[in-house]
């Protein structure tokens, strides 16, 4: 089964959709008319030179396993930054965050000072039925040192099957470190979650996986009645959302349209094109909306932004997304081992305007406030899909705006926290919930602020419009 996804490249969040016909062995020596290429037996006759030359002369043994792979991954990384090939142990971390769920602790973790530290347990986990807290520090695991480990390798050694014992040893202020003996279990990553901000909902959605539209559907409900008739509207938090599963970028897209396109995508086939239409009915009743974007939003995040912007269902506030405009999709290979992702659309939000290496740009910006002492410089880094080196240009604009990046530019860059890429960016308050790397807290959201200011605004607009006679 093949299945469409759009995330950044850097993260492993993917976007998924569609069964599409079996791959099939002949193409890789064919040409888009069905042909061999003359050169194409020369060229796989000096891949078989290169190949028996280095696993008889390199300084090391290697396997046939790892060079093979290393080649495909070469063919599929050569292309654009988003192509690639995923042994199998990736291929199973991608299906584990696409369902949304994988086996674990249950632990939102973070690095400080080179130690593990736990932001808080998930409920109704292990973790949380173990007591473990906020603020502790994991210092061991399985009796040995978690000290000096990486967050991800931390991360792989707490994960693994359901129902094996892990023993962590946590160091908690004021009590000599201690061992806590836990089960693995089934972990089910919260994508959307909300909060009361006075008479405004506040839901922030922070991937898109098979659970982000119930957790949203949910969120309403329970925004609706706990702020009563009083509700003034939403802000829709996308900060840092690196993308996920197509059908649900759709699906949530369509919970606040009632009518029109959401998203087109184009393959190089004219006929292979697709197009995504709302439904009628909106989730929240028309209540004014306002989402919340910035650089570490790619991908599916921009199919919805772009779709509730070009309808003028949505004011968006913060700064330009990260530009990611096109779609992938994963093709299982070796029995259903393992998978190569593959380039194979680009995506159009309704007005027809691609995103890709451009981004959105805000309906209004505003940049997060941080306080620096008097001197700092600015670090002058922002996230771009454009800064990825071999990204895909953007055919409907001028000149090449996917330029290649400069030397001290982070090819990973454009990934909110996740096990394979901690992000710099911590616009967005809270925890990812997955046992990876939390977006460190800050003392005041101002994008935030500014966005609930400016719901409050349009309420007062909207209250002063209803007391003049002959208004509708």
């Amino acid at each position: 089964m093949r299945v469409k996804y759009i995330a950044a490249a850097a993260a492993l969040s993917f976007v998924a959709g569609a069964v599409t016909a079996p791959l099939l062995p002949s193409s890789a020596a064919e040409n888009s008319t069905g042909k061999f290429d003359d050169d194409t037996y020369k060229y796989l006759e000096l891949f078989g030179d290169v190949f028996e030359r280095v696993r008889r002369d390199y300084v090391e043994e290697v396997t046939d396993q790892e060079l093979l792979e290393n080649a495909i991954n070469g063919m599929l990384t050569s292309l654009d930054p988003h192509s690639g090939y995923m042994p199998a142990k990736n291929f199973q971390e991608m299906q584990e965050q696409t369902k949304g769920e994988f086996g674990g602790l249950g632990i939102e973790v973070t690095m400080e000072s080179g130690v593990v530290k736990v932001v808080s347990p998930i409920d109704d986990t292990p973790a949380s039925r173990a007591g473990i807290q906020s603020g502790d520090y994991i210092i061991g695991i399985d009796d040995k040192p978690a000290v000096g480990l990486t967050l991800q390798e931390a991360v792989e050694k707490m994960k693994g099957p359901v129902n094996t014992p892990v023993t962590i040893t946590i160091r908690r202020a004021e009590v000599d470190p201690f061992d806590v003996k836990l089960v693995r279990a089934i972990v089910r990553v919260q994508s959307v979650k909300s909060r009361v901000e006075g008479e405004v909902g506040y839901i922030d959605i922070n991937q898109f996986n098979e659970t982000t539209q119930v957790g949203l559907d949910s969120a309403i409900k329970s925004l609706k009645t706990e702020i009563g008739p009083k509700l003034k509207g939403y802000v829709i938090d996308l900060r840092n959302n690196p993308g996920g599963l197509l059908d649900q970028a759709v699906s949530v897209s369509d919970t606040f349209l009632d009518r029109g396109e959401i998203v087109s995508t184009r393959t190089r086939h004219n006929e292979e094109t697709q197009r995504y239409n709302a439904k009628p009915g909106d989730l929240t009743g028309g209540k004014p909306l306002v989402v919340l974007i910035n650089d570490g939003s790619a991908s599916a995040s921009e199919i919805v932004a772009g779709a509730l912007q070009d309808h003028g269902r949505a004011i968006l506030l913060g700064t330009k997304s990260f530009g990611k405009g096109s779609v992938q999709t994963i093709i299982p290979l070796a029995r259903g081992e393992s998978a190569m992702r593959l380039t194979t659309a680009r995506y159009y939000t309704p007005s027809g305007r691609s995103i890709q290496a451009t981004g959105i740009d805000p309906d209004i910006e505003v940049k997060p406030a941080r306080v620096e002492p008097i001197g700092t410089p600015s670090a002058g880094f922002s996230r771009a899909e454009r800064d990825l080196p071999g990204a895909l240009r953007n055919e409907t604009e001028k000149g090449d705006p996917a330029a290649p990046a400069s030397a001290d530019t982070d090819p990973q860059s454009g990934a909110k926290p996740a096990p394979t890429a901690p992000s710099a960016d911590a616009a967005k308050p809270g925890a990812t919930p997955v046992e990876t790397a939390a977006r460190p807290a800050q003392p005041a959201d101002y994008q935030l602020q500014r966005a609930l200011d400016l719901l409050q605004g349009i309420a007062l607009y909207q209250r002063a419009e209803a007391k003049i006679p002959g208004t509708n």
